[in-house]
């Protein structure tokens, strides 16, 4: 599984950004995708993430400015950040569940994996 991820950059506090990140070559289809975001000198925390049903899950602290979304393409995802504050700022990684191990005849997925994204930095200046 490939992942690109694009978006990011610098924002003003209560400004917007976009982050999109598409996976490609899944083994037997992607469960999940989502982003976690690294502070310097912090733990990965997630932020946000969607299944490939359309449940999404927030982070308390997003919660009400991010919006996480599936997009037309395959295996697409989008994280729209709005009213953003400095303390979003840090390194925003995508990943996706792979689907890794499958048997044929309508069984679920056996096994998934976590694949990761390059991460991407977004800062907001106060």
């Amino acid at each position: 599984v490939q992942l690109q991820a694009s978006g990011g950059g610098l924002a003003q506090t209560g400004g917007s950004l976009v982050l999109s990140c598409s996976a490609s070559d899944s083994t037997f289809g992607i469960r999940g995708m989502g982003w976690y975001r690294q502070i310097p000198g912090k733990q990965r925390d997630l932020v946000a993430s969607i299944t490939s049903r359309g449940n999404t899950n927030y982070a308390d602290s997003v919660k009400g400015r991010f919006t996480i979304s599936k997009g037309n393409a395959k295996d697409t995802v989008y994280l729209r950040m709005d009213s953003l504050k400095p303390e979003d700022t840090g390194v925003y990684t995508c990943y996706a569940e792979d689907c890794s191990v499958w048997f044929p005849g309508g069984a679920p997925c056996r096994k998934y994996d976590e694949v990761w994204g390059q991460g991407t930095l977004v800062t907001v200046s106060s």
